[in-house]
């Protein structure tokens, strides 16, 4: 069993900033890529940001140059620093971790249970 915990989200005034973790713990061998998804009331889930084993990193569009993502492998752990806030940003976020169990086990998507953010006046 693998458990993702997001901790962070709140309310926040527009051009705030908000700091998310999400640990990871478990039945856990390595973790590959680590991310933050985020889904709007009534939209899709979206791309927020993503982060390889190698800090490799990847954004969406929509918070290029006002998010950063980092990981410390040591605590299995990934963060998503939040700056410049704006109400679009508001939403659950979800973190995500391709995660193996065992030494010669395939990959598994594992989900949080999501946090929510707020920017609002």
């Amino acid at each position: 069993q693998v458990q993702l915990v997001e901790s962070g989200g709140g309310l926040v005034q527009p051009g705030g900033s908000l700091r998310l973790s999400c640990a990871a713990s478990g039945s856990i061998f390595s973790i590959n890529a680590m991310g933050w998804y985020r889904q709007a009331p009534e939209k899709q889930r979206e791309l927020v940001a993503t982060i390889t084993s190698g800090d490799t990193t990847n954004y969406g569009d929509s918070v290029k140059g006002r998010f950063t993502i980092s990981r410390d492998n040591t605590k299995n752990t990934v963060y998503l620093q939040m700056n410049s806030l704006k109400p679009e940003d508001t939403a659950v976020y979800y973190c995500n971790a391709l995660i193996r169990n065992t030494r010669w086990g395939q990959f598994y998507d594992y989900w949080g249970q999501g946090t929510q953010v707020t920017v609002s006046s």
